[in-house]
């Protein structure tokens, strides 16, 4: 077995399947097989992927959002060979790394109203550091939080999670944190005016399901907070580093919260990341001594791969125009849809900012449709999105996602990189797939009725 990298991946990329049944996640394996996306992708470029027989999918997915600049950035790819060429000082410890320095400074540059730094490894580190910060900032023990809300999976992220599916059967969680509904100002006033919550962690358009706040909300709360001692965090691990249109979506509202938490795109994909931006009387309460120079942090935050990554990243995103191309692009795919939602009853809503796109499905008006409809709700919920995105896939060569456990709604998150070529992909594809889904009989209703055995099958195993 050859040692080069490259070469084990070929020599190995047949046995994929069987080492992850082995060795990992066998139910994803199936999970994969079951659906047809098990085409063993071999390389990827930009928003393009390839399968072992070297078709192209354009990629819609974009890894949940990291690829911000597409697969294997050449600046980015540059960057990362330039600091394994340089033999620096990585992760001395006791010392103080450069390129850190630079990239808060490179970060700070787009979000003028914060003061500090904190870096970690991803975005569920994020939000774990941003909970230290609130406590250590206000003395408070209480966390705010919206349902539907999806903050990651460590423990402390998943307390604030607002989907029952990651949560049960793994308690206990933390205590004292409060789940409220998205949207709802008099409700988040509610829960604030006792005066003992430490932080209120808002996603600005919610991930699961792409639900965007009414225009006065996120400037409502954010007084909220200012009146009752709380502080705000905006999680922008999704949607932020240009993904809306902006560089963060709370710019999208004038707003300027306590923290914001980035991560996924912030390092093109490359190499995990996540970082806290906040103010320097929160950060100086938690790093409040020399005694304290060290009272949280991660082995892996501030390394040399990292900084470097997420420094060429910002530069790509300015010299390239990302965030410009973000809203341009955007703005044609939502009229598109929106055009769709128009022409076709089985489009119940089209939503969303830049490049975070939400198509939700609902139940048709005709009877025939409804009675389809109903069948499939009633076997799984949000089975539907599966007879388009299935089709998108193995017809059309488009990478999609459902945007969440039980919702009828799909996302797109793709490549800020992408063309108005690739718009005109995405337009032709979907308006095919879902036009097919309102002929009955037809192929779609087909692969419905296959899903829900399966659906049946697998409930009647478990």
């Amino acid at each position: 077995m050859s040692g080069d990298v490259a070469s084990l991946f070929a020599e190995r990329e047949a046995d994929r399947y069987a080492l992850h049944t082995k060795y990992l996640n066998e139910q994803m394996v199936r999970l994969l097989r079951t659906i047809g996306f098990d085409v063993g992708f071999r390389r990827g470029t930009g928003a393009y992927l390839y399968d072992r027989d070297d078709v192209c999918y354009l990629d819609l997915l974009g890894g949940f959002g990291v690829f911000a600049l597409g697969r294997n950035h050449p600046r980015v790819r540059e960057a990362l060979i330039q600091v394994l060429n340089a033999d620096l000082p990585n992760l001395v410890q006791l010392d103080v790394p450069v390129l850190a320095g630079i990239l808060a400074e490179r970060l700070l540059g787009f979000v003028p109203f914060l003061d500090k730094v904190f870096f970690a490894n991803s975005g569920a580190e994020a939000v774990e550091a941003s909970i230290k910060f609130a406590h250590a900032a206000t003395g408070r023990r209480q966390l705010v939080y919206c349902a539907h809300a999806f903050h990651g999976l460590s423990y402390g992220a998943l307390s604030l999670n607002g989907d029952a599916i990651f949560r049960n059967g793994l308690g206990p969680l933390l205590p004292d944190c409060l789940e409220i509904p998205f949207n709802d100002l008099g409700a988040l006033e509610q829960a604030l005016a006792p005066r003992q919550a430490a932080a209120f962690i808002v996603e600005p358009i919610q991930g699961k399901g792409v639900n965007m706040p009414d225009d006065s909300y996120l400037e409502g709360a954010l007084a909220l907070c200012r009146r009752h001692g709380t502080l705000m965090i905006a999680d922008e691990i999704q949607t932020g580093v240009g993904r809306t249109g902006r560089f963060l979506a709370v710019q999208h509202w004038g707003i300027e919260p306590d923290m914001v938490l980035l991560a996924k795109s912030l390092s093109g994909g490359h190499v995990p990341i996540g970082a806290v931006l906040t103010r320097k009387s929160i950060y100086d309460k938690l790093f409040s001594r020399i005694d304290r120079a060290v009272i949280h942090g991660s082995t892996f935050a501030k390394n040399d791969l990292a900084m470097a990554a997420g420094i060429a990243t910002l530069d790509v995103i300015e010299s390239e125009g990302l965030i410009e191309n973000a809203q341009r692009i955007g703005a044609r795919l939502l009229g598109a849809f929106t055009a769709m939602g128009e022409r076709y009853e089985l489009i119940k809503d089209v939503r969303g900012k830049g490049l975070m796109i939400g198509i939700e499905f609902g139940a048709p008006r005709s009877l025939k449709l409804k009675a389809s409809w109903n069948a499939l709700e009633t076997i799984n919920t949000g089975l539907f999105c599966q007879l388009i995105t299935i089709p998108l896939f193995q017809q059309h060569k488009i990478l999609s996602q459902v945007a969440g456990h039980d919702i009828h709604t799909i996302k797109l998150l793709p490549p800020l990189i992408i063309t108005a070529e690739d718009c005109t992909w995405i337009e032709r594809s979907f308006d095919a797939v879902i036009a097919d889904a309102h002929r009955l009989p037809g192929a779609a209703w087909s692969l419905g009725k296959t899903l829900a055995e399966h659906a049946i099958r697998a409930r009647a195993s478990a």
